[in-house]
């Protein structure tokens, strides 16, 4: 099955406050004890977290690591405020910076010392800007941890594990998990998209039958 793109941007206000209400803690919480599990020694610094959404993750994320700040990267207005509402709530706005901006051309004071990005590639039209722009935003040395949607080989398979894993949430989020799914990658596009930036250092795994996650040190 070919991938089909879908919206790059999460901007519809009702959509962007559906998917801060769901309940994502077993997933957001996931992907921070992932990282401790790939880093155990790593527990201060500056992380850059691309494709930010509502901020669930990187509160969790400072939350779990008191040494780190986080600078939280979306393209979408309406995310954006929903985040701050969140960081102002948690009482966080001194170690989590938010930046409404594209990730393409993304500008900082200083590289910072890891990425961490959670479905955010399978927004993109153009995966390779990704990678690039993770390159040029880190240190050498410095830790990622991606993870994003893994493509199922058909439409039957996309809608199997809609109802599997959805099937109580709003139409809206379902629709969006399904639209997803379709415009995510294989873990083999994955691949050639790191083998084409040079970043082959990172190592896929495919931890379940709808993610693909890519974690090393990028030198």
């Amino acid at each position: 099955m070919n991938r089909t793109l879908e919206p790059e941007l999460m901007d519809d206000e009702a959509q962007c406050v559906a998917y801060a209400k769901a309940d994502f803690e077993q997933e957001n919480q996931g992907f921070v004890d992932l990282f401790r599990n790939y880093y155990p020694e790593w527990t201060e610094g500056h992380v850059l977290d691309l494709g930010c959404g509502p901020a669930d993750i990187p509160i969790r994320f400072v939350q779990a690591l008191p040494g780190c700040r986080v600078t939280c990267v979306d393209a979408s207005a309406a995310m954006i405020r929903l985040a701050g509402d969140a960081v102002r709530a948690a009482g966080l706005s001194d170690r989590i910076v938010l930046r409404c901006e594209r990730v393409q051309g993304l500008r900082l004071d200083e590289p910072s010392d890891g990425v961490i990005s959670n479905s955010l590639l399978h927004h993109l039209p153009n995966p390779l800007t990704f990678w690039y722009e993770l390159k040029r935003l880190v240190k050498p040395g410095s830790v990622v941890l991606v993870m994003d949607l893994l493509r199922p080989e058909t439409q039957e398979e996309v809608q199997a594990i809609v109802e599997r894993y959805a099937a109580d949430e709003p139409a809206v989020l379902r629709r969006d998990f399904y639209n997803s799914l379709l415009a995510a990658f294989t873990e083999d596009e994955v691949a050639s998209q790191l083998a084409e930036l040079n970043l082959s250092r990172l190592l896929i795994d495919v931890p379940d039958d709808r993610h693909w996650v890519v974690g090393g040190r990028i030198y």
